[in-house]
């Protein structure tokens, strides 16, 4: 048994590498989620794991974000004349 999770957790940074394009916000997100559950009851793999999904998903929706252009640079207005 203790050699099948060896096994499994060897194997996973060899697939990692392919997937690493799709990944993109979940490792902010584990991180930001683990430490608040860590804080929240010691339950920071469930933090990681539900922080690693609304990373994901807020990048998913940041690249959907149609890219915009720049803001045009404020025109110069001329002083107003005091009367």
């Amino acid at each position: 048994m203790r050699r099948s999770i060896v096994a499994a957790l060897c194997a996973v940074p060899l697939t990692a590498g392919s997937v690493s394009a799709e990944a993109k916000g979940c490792v902010a997100g584990a991180l930001a989620g683990g430490v608040a559950g860590h804080y929240a009851g010691h339950h920071g793999f469930l933090g990681a794991a539900a922080g690693c999904v609304a990373g994901r998903q807020i990048a998913k929706r940041k690249a959907a974000r149609p890219m915009s252009a720049p803001a045009p640079a404020p025109a110069a207005t001329a002083p107003v004349p005091s009367t």
